[in-house]
């Protein structure tokens, strides 16, 4: 009987440079040690947390990886539109998987939401995620004759698809981007696939408590959250099926489902 069921592997026509924005802590660090494991030479972006990411690249030489540290804020274009040719120049060719992952999480409402709020959340959380995906498809472009394919995963938020009244400005940019994210696998078909991840409660927020958090997981019909390990795992099964495009795999113990104040 023909094998059906092998291990993920990225696909060959994929050339092994990926960039990770926000790829120092918490679910970045899952999606840049995944990436690690597959092969990849993995540019590590950070903004604040400099010591963070040299400590993950140092321990990813250490097993062998290829690894380079970019920092650049992108709340600023300027800084968002030189790290493609930062990575190839440091990894030595042009980045065929890039996960937009990430992004300014600040609380606002419909009358706290000033000017401010919403550039603060519109640049890095839609912008430069449109901002690197060209660059992306500009540099497999000149790529060698079967090396030009390319992966895109977009990090959303199950908010996406249950929206609440909170968190205006961030739910407006992440809901934007999945637009985009579909936008973009019609746009950069048949060369770059451009898909999402959309999680839930993983990590405890900035200034949430871990009871606030517990309750918040034992909500979801699953009770539970997810590890920033399985949203890699999401991220990862997405890049490896060829036939998927313009989706969105909410990894969040059905929270999407039923959406709640937790008690």
């Amino acid at each position: 009987m023909e094998q059906l069921f092998n291990v993920l592997r990225l696909p060959p026509t994929v050339p092994r440079v990926a960039l990770v924005t926000g790829g120092a802590r918490r679910i970045g660090r899952a999606f840049v040690a995944m990436l690690a494991e597959q092969g990849c030479a993995v540019a590590i972006h950070c903004h604040k947390s400099t010591q963070a990411a040299d400590e993950l690249a140092h321990e990813l030489h250490q097993h062998g990886h290829q690894a380079c540290v970019l920092r650049a804020d992108l709340s600023s274009e300027g800084e968002t539109a030189t790290l493609m040719a930062k990575a190839h120049a440091a990894l030595g060719g042009p980045v065929g998987i890039l996960i937009n992952n990430a992004s300014v999480f600040e609380r606002d409402e419909w009358h706290s939401a000033t000017r401010q709020s919403w550039d603060r959340h519109l640049e890095p959380n839609l912008r430069a995620p449109f901002v690197l995906s060209q660059g992306l498809a500009s540099g497999l472009a000149q790529a060698p004759e079967g090396r030009r394919s390319g992966l895109v995963i977009n990090v959303l938020d199950q908010r996406v698809w249950n929206l609440t009244p909170h968190f205006v400005s961030y739910t407006v940019a992440k809901s934007a981007l999945w637009t985009l994210t579909r936008t973009l696998a019609l746009a950069l078909a048949p060369s770059v696939r451009v898909n999402a991840v959309g999680p839930g409660p993983v990590l405890p927020a900035a200034g949430q408590g871990e009871g606030h958090f517990k309750r918040m997981c034992d909500n979801t019909p699953l009770r539970h959250g997810a590890s920033p390990h399985e949203v890699a795992q999401a991220a990862l099964a997405l890049c490896c099926l060829p036939g998927v495009t313009g989706q969105m795999l909410a990894i969040d113990g059905g929270q999407h489902l039923n959406w709640g104040p937790p008690a």
